[in-house]
């Protein structure tokens, strides 16, 4: 059984890198008993299990295609019932695989498995219900590229009918603020706060000073700009790392990484993640209140490159630059700052306006070839008025390709190495 604590010590003290100890973020369906009575299976998102006197509390479920297997993970440490399952929050990640769950305990004659979350994970629920095509498009446009190297959604996930399975149940036990539970003798504390999303839980778990952090902390820069995403709340974030640091926990268990022992140790990483969300607000609203545009803002604000360093704040899922359109887009409504923009024309329309000053769209697409290892923003603008300008050219589309597959190349963030490669992939089937 691999010692999880070791990793994230030998990571966070002394910078050993994943070269060494392997994906810190890893997915294998595997349980590692962390203390007697806490335990870890590693999943597209963990499930976090403590064991009392009347059955398990299991903290998240994986996704649809992982919840079996960490129910068949979990059977092989413990055969005690599953008493109550909690959602740290509605994410399809977390909640997907609930059924199996569900599945296990009925097959042992237990149906009053309890599932609890905030009350707002219901809502999410109906909200995926009606955007059920929606979702799956940003999905695949987001891991669409990764999926055949296991990086991401599993491909029958993304061939679903249903974005969020009919086999995950709303919570039954739901709260506003705070729930406390007594499951078993294990006392269980069940906090609210806005993050990456409106309906999140963190839980202290004061028997094993313990904090069951959900996606809060995932061992990269915060999920707090998602640009396909609803909103995210990036302030309100800081200040639940804030609380959960005072807790002076001796465990920190996230639902995707490592989990992280010692209390300073846990403390300094929660502070050092408030402190970028704060810096990030902090410079954005300052430049908000002075009258600067979103263009000029997204181009101003960043964070530290060694900030940015620290191996639980590598900008390799979100990045800075999508928090802060996230921090405009809560303070500040969708207009941008550039009058162009409020009820703008078509972009096929502005497309052809520009080729044909420019020469045509070959040009267009040919400055952007130009560009590319120089500008990549600015080449990515051009190759995509190409193609707006001339949607049936072939030879437009096999540079618009070449260009976002180059930008693509270039990114650290999935989110951005995602839509990126989905734009190339598009060209690249229209260049044919």
């Amino acid at each position: 059984m691999t010692d999880l604590l070791a990793l994230s010590r030998a990571v966070i003290d002394e910078g050993v890198g994943a070269d060494q100890v392997g994906p810190i973020n890893r997915i294998n369906h595997q349980l590692s008993e962390i203390r007697p009575g806490v335990a870890v299976v590693e999943a597209f998102s963990h499930c976090v299990l403590f064991a009392t006197d009347d059955g398990l509390v299991a903290f998240d479920t994986s996704n649809p295609s992982g919840g079996s297997k960490v129910v068949e993970a979990v059977r092989r440490w413990s055969d005690a019932r599953f008493n109550t399952v909690v959602y740290t929050h509605g994410h399809v990640d977390h909640v997907g695989g609930c059924g199996a769950f569900v599945a296990d305990a009925c097959a042992h004659g237990h149906h009053d498995i309890r599932v609890c979350g905030h009350e707002n994970v219901a809502k999410r629920f109906d909200r995926y219900n009606m955007t059920n095509g929606y979702n799956q498009i940003i999905n695949e446009r987001q891991f669409g590229q990764f999926a055949k190297r296991g990086y991401g959604m599993a491909e029958a996930d993304m061939a679903a009918t249903r974005f969020l399975p009919e086999t995950s149940p709303k919570p039954g036990t739901v709260y506003r603020d705070r729930l406390d539970l007594d499951v078993g003798g294990l006392k269980i504390e069940l906090h609210h706060a806005l993050g990456e999303t409106d309906d999140h839980s963190w839980a202290w778990v004061p028997a094993h000073k313990a904090i069951c952090a959900g996606d809060f902390f995932i061992w990269n820069f915060p999920n707090a700009g998602n640009p396909q995403k609803v909103q995210r709340y990036p302030l309100e974030w800081a200040g639940a790392m804030r609380a959960m640091a005072s807790k002076g926990a001796e465990l920190f268990l996230p639902a995707h990484g490592l989990p992280i022992d010692g209390a300073a140790r846990i403390a300094r990483v929660l502070n050092d993640v408030a402190d970028a969300l704060e810096t990030l607000v902090r410079e954005t609203v300052a430049l908000m209140n002075q009258g600067a545009r979103l263009n000029d803002i997204i181009h101003s604000v960043s964070i530290a490159k060694e900030v940015l360093a620290k191996p639980y704040l590598k900008p390799t899922y979100d990045e800075p630059e999508f928090v802060v359109r996230n921090i405009w887009r809560l303070y500040g409504g969708w207009y941008d700052g550039n009058p162009a923009n409020l009820k703008p024309a078509r972009e096929s329309a502005l497309a052809r306006e520009i080729a044909a000053l420019a020469g045509g769209a070959n040009r267009l697409a040919a400055r952007a070839l130009e560009l590319s290892g120089e500008d990549g923003r600015v080449a990515c603008h051009l190759a995509e008025l190409a193609v707006l300008a001339a949607p049936e050219n072939k030879q437009a589309h096999a540079v618009r390709a070449q260009v976002f597959q180059a930008r693509r190349d270039g990114e650290s963030s999935l989110m951005a190495k995602g839509i990126f490669g989905y734009a190339a992939n598009e060209s690249k089937k229209r260049a044919e």
